[in-house]
């Protein structure tokens, strides 16, 4: 079924997105107190703690353990959805237009995985700007009036939706798309870096399943580049899906470019890399754990299928 548009369709790229979706809600739940610190430290820009276990150390002594996990299943719920989407959409894609598209294996797949992102981007992202509220909401903020998160008390994911709605508009549960869809980028270069990686590597030791560790470390080397490259974003897309400033003095900022300006303006250019080494620390543990289950579970999956077809055509 290779290389036509019924691959989109395949059992092999529902195993993909499959496998993907379980190895990041394995990954994540692993590392998410890292997620929380990382989020802490973009959104606070008061916080005098500046590094990732001095963060995790002072939520945990002001508002307990259990904060740590915060939000945890909207964030679970966001990310399943978004990766079986992205891993769906990427793998669908690649098999679709493997035999149409010309140049370089890795351009290609660059190419693809931005097509894939700006479509995960617009099916997710209302869910991803819920979690956000739900995993903020009660947090204590390093201001001078030690405020509490400005947002009402969401009781769970559908009474976020429908406050959000009803408050804000149906277009807040698309803030931060602007940036998002430019932070395709993110997962299009992670992607292309992996699958160049498991190519160069295959090439020197056959088609043999490669060991949890070679896994690990390519998907660590492939996030790490990526989230260098784009980070900067990611910081906007944070405090956009978060919406308005906590202090009544900051004017509203609604666009990517009017973020940058104010983040620059107030905390000079190193402010764009605020949080950069909770993002890392958390970002690459997850993204390198998530590949590694998400190979071992589609070798498991894809080993049953081929045995169960054998078993049938022996009979």
């Amino acid at each position: 079924m290779s290389g036509t548009p019924s691959s989109i369709l395949s059992y092999q790229t529902l195993v993909h997105a499959v496998a993907g979706a379980a190895g990041s809600i394995a990954a994540m739940s692993l590392f998410y107190p890292l997620e929380t610190a990382r989020t802490r430290l973009q959104i606070d820009d008061k916080r005098e703690a500046r590094y990732t276990p001095h963060v995790i150390a002072e939520i945990v002594r002001e508002e307990g353990v259990v904060s740590l996990y915060r939000g945890w299943f909207p964030v679970i719920s966001s990310l399943c959805c978004s990766n079986f989407v992205y891993f769906y959409a990427f793998n669908g894609l690649k098999a679709a237009c493997s035999d149409h598209m010309k140049g370089t294996v890795a351009i290609k797949e660059l190419l693809i995985g931005i097509v894939a992102g700006v479509f995960n981007v617009l099916v997710t992202t209302p869910m991803w700007v819920v979690n956000m509220r739900m995993k903020l909401q009660g947090a204590n903020f390093q201001t001078e009036q030690k405020q509490k998160s400005k947002h009402p008390h969401y009781s769970g994911i559908f009474h976020a939706f429908r406050t959000i709605i009803s408050e804000e508009g149906l277009g807040a549960l698309w803030s931060g798309t602007s940036s998002s869809l430019l932070l395709v980028l993110n997962p299009a270069i992670h992607f292309m870096f992996y699958e160049a990686f498991k190519r160069y590597l295959t090439k020197y030791t056959g088609d043999k399943e490669h060991s949890s560790v070679l896994y690990f470390m390519m998907g660590a080397v492939a996030k790490i580049i990526a989230t260098l490259l784009t980070y900067p974003l990611q910081l906007v897309q944070t405090k956009q899906r978060y919406g308005k400033e906590e202090s009544e003095s900051h004017k509203k900022l609604k666009s990517m470019w009017s973020v940058l300006c104010f983040i620059v303006r107030n905390q000079g250019l190193q402010g764009l890399f605020k949080g950069l080494e909770a993002k890392l620390l958390q970002t690459v543990l997850t993204a390198a754990m998530m590949f590694t289950i998400y190979e071992k579970i589609a070798s498991v999956i894809f080993q049953l299928m081929k045995a169960e077809k054998q078993h049938i055509k022996g009979r």
